[in-house]
């Protein structure tokens, strides 16, 4: 399986899943606006994706794939043990959140005032609050689903059937797009509205891998719960995956709560927003690799291939700093144009812009940090150490606490993305660090070759963006078309400019292209 191509499935998918996401998010701008409707629902929101993070996406596939793959790998390739032991882990993990989500439910009014810091500094009267409050459990069921959903995306990525698992989200965009377009009203309506669309696409997401399991041939069936052996070594695995997965989410978790107590309206939107845009390239290429590199890594461990394991996260790592750095520098160079282009519009004031982009920034600093935190887990992961990662996300947390805490006061809305982003760099380091020292990890020739080349291009892209960006600002007021072509010729040019960069800073040489082309690993590169 060829890393680049199998990410160009997943990444292409995911883009799919990413561009709605901003469509949505341009039209909940349009319509909501960064009021506080627009924040009432946003906490609502990330109420789910946070648990999400930690137990479904995160901690659930972290665990589960590495011991559904050994226990194929064990009978030969047999999916029979698999799939049973699928099914006890289906059993018990549905019976935990029919619970779980119950006592969310029952504590959303305690759970929306921690998320959001009471909104403080915003004064909501008691009829806003309780407003906010019935977003949450509105949305909190989604927990369940996509949860549930995860299970049957992991068996997927673990058969290499990656592309469905990848789909799946494009339903719950589409959703919330559908809901925007046509059951819009006032903000409050609206906000109510894009709610009850986040569990109606969590069902679309669960019935659409359920159907493709069933046409892969991994029909589960529900049994009564039992703590096995094996069950019980997943959910001591799943809990320390769910505070390393997370760490991130843990991180936005603490400045949205922040930035509700102590930041002025709307600022809880600024930042929305702005992560929005910086998970674009997150999510195709860090949920992309490390959603392949699991499952990859763990199969090769499991067939004693040390050699080609570490082969695949070396080229892991250059593929996600080739496709990360240039976006980085974009979002550091031209994250005004971007966000004017994509929700200077209707409730959208170019006041709320300059606020966001200044977000924007801020978290770019941290988009290397965050992809490599992706790539980087599956090393501990696939070796079934779940501990070690989340020590280090323990660290990042209270890193992200305490720069929140100080940087607030001197920059506002600006100092929570930039302490997350502080904090995922010192994530980062610690993995590394610790992934080298026991000999898991050796930065290859072509690796080290490539790095400060690549570095060098991405800046070179942002140079030419810089006088571009000027030129393109008059247009990216206009018209939705308008502005649509605005940055498709911004984000097109950029582009170019860095893969020509690329090739004059020999990060690349045209033999690595046609090596590709045929689909041959390219030679070590030659100073």
């Amino acid at each position: 399986m060829k890393l680049a191509r199998t990410l160009g499935s997943v990444g292409g998918l995911t883009l799919a899943s990413r561009v709605l996401a901003l469509v949505r998010d341009s039209l909940q701008a349009t319509f909501v606006g960064a009021g506080f409707a627009s924040d009432a629902f946003l906490v609502a929101f990330r109420l789910p994706n946070m648990f999400r993070a930690f137990f479904a996406e995160g901690a659930f596939a972290s665990a589960f794939i590495p011991m559904f793959n050994r226990k194929v790998g064990e009978h030969g390739g047999d999916l029979a043990p698999g799939l049973a032991f699928a099914e006890r882990a289906l059993a018990v993990l549905f019976a935990f959140l029919l619970l779980f989500t119950a006592v969310m439910l029952a504590a959303a009014w305690p759970i929306t005032f921690a998320l959001s810091g009471g909104f403080a500094k915003q004064n909501p009267t008691p009829d806003q609050f309780a407003f906010a409050v019935s977003l949450s459990r509105i949305t909190i069921p989604y927990l369940l689903l996509i949860s549930l959903a995860s299970l049957l995306g992991g068996l997927l990525n673990s058969l290499e059937k990656f592309w469905i698992n990848a789909a799946a989200p494009i339903l719950l965009n589409v959703a919330m797009v559908g809901a925007l377009l046509f059951f819009h009203g006032d903000p409050y309506e609206t906000a109510r509205a894009q709610a009850i669309a986040v569990p109606v696409g969590g069902l679309l997401q669960l019935g659409w891998l359920a159907f493709a399991c069933r046409r892969a041939g991994l029909s589960l069936k529900l049994r009564m719960p039992r703590l096995d052996p094996e069950v019980r070594r997943l959910m001591k695995l799943i809990l320390p995956a769910a505070a390393g997965a997370g760490a991130v989410q843990i991180n936005l978790l603490i400045s949205t709560a922040l930035a509700g107590a102590l930041l002025a309206e709307g600022s809880i939107s600024y930042i929305y927003y702005a992560d929005r845009l910086n998970q674009l390239p997150l999510g195709i290429i860090g949920i992309g690799l490390g959603t392949i590199l699991l499952p990859t890594v763990s199969r090769l461990l499991g067939a004693g291939k040390e050699a080609e394991a570490m082969e695949t996260q070396n080229r892991g790592i250059e593929l996600a700093l080739f496709l990360t750095l240039p976006a980085t520098i974009a979002f550091l160079v031209a994250s005004e144009p971007i966000v004017r282009g994509l929700f200077q519009h209707g409730q959208f004031t170019a006041e709320d812009t300059i606020r966001c982009a200044w977000a924007l920034s801020a978290f770019s600093v941290g988009l290397p940090a965050y992809v490599l935190i992706k790539v980087l887990t599956p090393g501990f992961y696939a070796r079934e150490d779940t501990r070690t990662p989340v020590r280090f996300a323990t660290i990042s947390v209270g890193v992200n606490l305490v720069l929140n805490l100080a940087l607030i006061p001197l920059i506002a809305h600006v100092g929570p993305p930039l302490a997350t982003a502080i904090a995922a760099a010192v994530n980062v380091t610690l993995l590394y660090l610790a992934l080298a020292k026991r000999g898991h990890f050796v930065a290859d020739a072509q690796l080290r070759h490539r790095i400060p080349r690549l570095l060098l291009a991405a800046i070179l892209m942002g140079a030419a963006l810089y006088g571009l960006e000027h030129l393109l600002d008059p247009y990216l007021t206009g018209s939705f078309l308008m502005r649509l072509a605005a940055l498709a010729l911004l984000v097109g040019t950029g582009g170019a400019i860095y893969v020509v960069a690329c090739f004059v800073t020999r990060a690349y040489r045209l033999s690595d292209l046609k090596a590709l082309l045929r689909r041959r690993a390219p030679a070590n590169p030659k100073e």
